[in-house]
């Protein structure tokens, strides 16, 4: 996880606003909203004044940035250890969302004539959607893809009609990645 993006979480579960944690801090709103999107760093001094706004340490905040894990595998064996719930579906995400800046991505699990539908509040958002197991069928708009194992597609969100959907008789597997 990035710098920026941890005192936003830190600040957000402690529901303050930008206003009132750049005001604690000496900072103007501006430069916080640019130190949480990563734009602008601030000085030592700096982050002391806003760990200390938000109710942190900033030595735990730079504790927290180095510990970040920057590579995570899903290994093939741990597919057979996936519970699916009554949707028919799950997701098994690489990295937690507070770790997720530019892109998301996900090992799906879909049972056969389940649906996992569209993401929300997506803009312009790009997806990758690669078959590892099984057929799925993408509906996008008013197109609808069939898949198999092996074929992969790129393609912009929609989403007014998006949904992928195990066409199979068993168990679809399947690779997505999406932009944020």
């Amino acid at each position: 996880m990035n710098l920026g993006l941890l005192i936003r979480r830190y600040r957000k579960e402690r529901k303050f606003t930008l206003k009132a944690v750049a005001e604690k801090a000496g900072i103007s709103e501006g430069f916080l909203s640019q130190v949480e999107n990563n734009v602008s760093t601030p000085s030592l001094a700096t982050l002391v004044n806003i760990g200390n706004a938000i109710g942190i340490n900033a030595g735990d905040l730079l504790n927290q940035v180095n510990k970040q894990e920057d590579l995570a595998a899903i290994r093939k064996r741990e597919w057979v250890d996936v519970d699916i719930p009554h949707t028919g579906f799950v997701t098994r995400r690489f990295f937690p969302p507070e770790n997720r800046t530019a892109l998301d991505s996900a090992i799906l699990f879909i049972k056969p004539e389940k649906s996992i539908p569209v993401r929300k509040n997506v803009k312009n958002g790009q997806e990758l959607l690669c078959v590892l197991k099984g057929s799925v069928e993408l509906v996008h708009g008013d197109r609808t893809l069939h898949m198999s194992a092996g074929d992969a597609v790129h393609y912009w969100s929609n989403l007014e009609k998006q949904s992928i959907t195990n066409k199979s008789k068993g168990l679809a597997i399947a690779l997505w990645v999406g932009t944020l």
